[in-house]
């Protein structure tokens, strides 16, 4: 271990929530923005837009390398080597004078912003196992959700005062001061004797098993299933505030709000359960609350109009439980295979992002016509999400015969 200081189980979580926090930094803090970049790069709004579906395509092919490349060359070291990357992509997006040299710099951003959270998840389980390594994922996942709360927010606070590069100037000065932390007080979790050679044909072989497995798919289906159900409010964000909801930009306080308390609660929850009640329980409880309020969303909005509070209220009640389904489940995947945790958590992390990457590309554009539509697009994503978890938990029984 290189840190010359040992963090408490609270610093570790605030270090890894700190870098996972990158991702929802990089999207939600400049959503509020797009009007701006529209104008101020002299562009449409469908190329606005694709610099989000740029940035969540290069993010999901790059997270299939991040964990591998950890297994082989340490978790810190590729961290550190990230971070640097993505301060240089967010300088670049600030200087961006065409949306086409924007979205080289998102993509690069992209490249760059998973393996904090990625790497995170496998460092959580190189040094805790069991009820410790859930707590501290829910721990994780409750600082993180800091993240899209204030970033929106920020966002809209910047386009209001000053100008939207300023945005990724900030981006560029957070990530700075994150490198030089993470050098400084960042351990070391895997061992250089524990680390496998960069072989390819090794490499081949681990991936050929986690995407054969039927069991990765049925959980890290779940897993990504119940988080696009949310996401597709959150690509949705600048119709869904500005245009039904008749909001300013400044004022995306009230989507994030309920859904960053919903996670922030969601995983609370989840740190009591640890080591009480089983996965499976926990997992149940939180998707009676998902379920119930995708239900009552598309309810509200089949013989309503959109209105504060009540088209927002479903998305704290979704968040809340899509957030104690998370920890666990996740460690259910981890755990499919020990020996390559690093590859797993970028299989499952890619999964999770290339659905998302697709929500905002086509299906958001598809949906955001109406809240009605976005909510029977989130009730169907939490559906799938049930029919994936008790399929699996059907196909480990009739296996373990």
């Amino acid at each position: 271990m290189r840190s010359h200081i040992k963090l408490s189980n609270a610093g570790l979580a605030t270090l890894l929530a700190a870098l996972s926090m990158l991702g929802p930094f990089s999207i939600d803090a400049y959503l509020p923005a797009f009007p701006a970049i529209q104008a101020s790069l002299h562009t449409s709004s469908i190329e606005v837009q694709q610099t989000l579906t740029a940035y969540m395509l290069s993010f999901a092919i790059m997270t299939l390398w991040h964990g591998a490349l950890s297994d082989s060359f340490g978790r810190r070291n590729v961290i550190l080597v990230a971070l640097v990357v993505f301060a240089i992509a967010s300088f670049g997006c600030a200087s961006a004078h065409t949306v086409h040299y924007l979205w080289v710099f998102r993509i690069m951003q992209g490249v760059a912003a998973g393996a904090g959270m990625v790497i995170g998840r496998a460092i959580v389980r190189d040094l805790y196992e069991g009820a410790p390594a859930e707590r501290l994922l829910s721990l994780v996942t409750m600082i993180f959700s800091i993240a899209p709360a204030i970033a929106p927010i920020i966002g809209g606070w910047v386009v209001f005062h000053s100008d939207w590069r300023t945005i990724f100037l900030l981006l560029f000065a957070y990530t700075s001061i994150l490198f030089l932390v993470c050098y400084r007080y960042l351990p070391e979790s895997l061992p250089v004797e524990e680390r496998q050679a960069f072989n390819l044909d090794f490499l081949w072989s681990s991936y050929r098993d986690v995407f054969q497995s039927p069991l990765f798919y049925f959980k890290a289906g779940t897993i990504a299933c119940n988080f696009a159900g949310l996401f597709l409010f959150i690509s949705s964000a600048p119709t869904f505030i500005t245009v039904h909801l008749k909001l300013s930009a400044q004022e995306f306080a009230w989507q994030f709000f309920p859904m960053v308390g919903g996670i922030f609660l969601g995983s609370l929850a989840a740190n009591q359960m640890a080591g009480k009640l089983s996965i499976a329980k926990q997992v149940s409880i939180g998707f009676t609350c998902l379920m119930g309020a995708a239900l009552f969303n598309v309810v509200f909005h089949l013989f309503a109009m959109p209105t504060l509070p009540w088209s927002v209220l479903p998305l704290f009640f979704y968040a809340f439980g899509m957030s104690i389904v998370f920890p666990g489940a996740t460690l259910m995947v981890l755990e499919l295979f020990p020996q390559i945790r690093g590859i797993v958590a970028s299989c499952q992390s890619a999964f999770v992002t290339l659905i998302s990457a697709v929500v905002a590309g086509v299906l958001a554009p598809s949906l955001d016509h109406s809240v009605l539509s976005l909510a029977l697009g989130q009730l169907s994503f939490a559906s799938l999400a049930l029919v994936l978890w008790y399929s699996g938990q059907v196909y480990t029984r009739r296996t373990a015969k």
